[in-house]
């Protein structure tokens, strides 16, 4: 069940990743990341509202973590991917954000001590390599013509903070609800992004409301923030983040079949291989063999 939780959340990002960038010039970067969790905390609200009003002195208690993860995961990670995708290519971006899986890891060892397994290491780096092989098309050669600008070094910055972010869910408050927790750092989230909105405004940089913007918004509030959120954070808590971290290599492979889809481009034998070393990558990384034991059979 976790496995098939990290599958749909990478699917629902992808999602969000192929909306964001074809959106871009409709919809300014901090209004997209406002209006998505505002519409998000309207959804969460008929869930999350009652059990966070039940559980406030938990909430209060816990009020220093659910800030930083509110800081780091709703406002911090997705308005610097948005803000990213202004001012560098779509290939460069899921090459850095695809340094997500490793982050967790070392996140995870300095902060937590935790240690991956030679097996672990491998299957992030096949995974990885497989994502280096869908955004070259196959020619590695051309990462030696990758320029990095302000925009890439924003997406790394978001890499570092949705490692912490997924790090730290191993300090998730004992007893507190999911749908409280969500409540809450999307509240948190709102409250740093409105400012930062306002700011937009006052640029000169606004939206206009049509189906396809209002479609978008609700999209990347319901899909990519709700559920998306609450299934990850699921998953953690039962796998651990080194475990989840390299299921992040799937978001170019969705994003691939999304792009064959809505925008008619070719699945070439480049990407059947890619996929096929991520999945690789994957099962290395996340499921253990056990070794059968001898067992003495009866003397007959």
């Amino acid at each position: 069940m976790p496995y098939l939780l990290l599958i749909l959340t990478t699917l629902f990002w992808s999602g969000n990743f192929v909306l964001s960038r074809g959106m871009h010039n409709q919809i300014p970067p901090i209004a997209l990341s406002f209006w998505r969790w505002a519409v998000a905390l309207l959804i969460l609200a008929c869930f999350g509202l009652v059990p966070l009003l039940r559980q406030r002195r938990l909430v209060l208690a816990k009020w220093r973590y659910l800030t930083l993860q509110g800081i780091v995961g709703v406002a911090g990670f997705n308005t610097l991917i948005y803000l990213a995708m202004q001012s560098t290519t779509a290939i460069n971006a899921v090459l850095v954000n695809s340094c997500i899986p490793v982050v967790i890891v070392l996140v995870s060892r300095l902060l937590f001590n935790e240690r991956l397994r030679l097996r672990q290491w491998l299957g992030v780096a096949t995974s990885f390599f497989g994502v280096v092989l869908i955004i070259t098309q196959g020619n590695l050669v051309s990462l030696l013509d990758l320029q990095f600008n302000r925009g890439d070094v924003l997406v790394f910055i978001a890499a570092f903070l949705w490692g912490f972010y997924s790090a730290n869910l191993k300090n998730f408050p004992v007893g507190l609800h999911p749908f409280a927790y969500q409540t809450a750092i999307a509240i948190v989230g709102l409250a740093v992004l409105f400012p930062f909105y306002l700011a937009e405004l006052n640029s000169g940089r606004s939206m206009t409301l049509s189906v396809e913007v209002g479609l978008t918004i609700l999209y990347v509030a319901l899909f990519a923030s709700v559920l998306a959120f609450i299934f990850w954070n699921r998953a953690i808590s039962i796998l651990g983040a080194n475990i989840a971290g390299p299921f992040i290599h799937l978001m170019p492979v969705f994003s691939t079949v999304l792009a064959v889809i809505f925008l008619d481009e070719i699945l070439t034998t480049t990407h059947l291989l890619a996929i096929l070393l991520i999945f690789t990558g994957i099962l290395l990384a996340t499921f253990r063999i056990h070794p059968i034991r001898n067992v003495d059979r009866p003397r007959q």
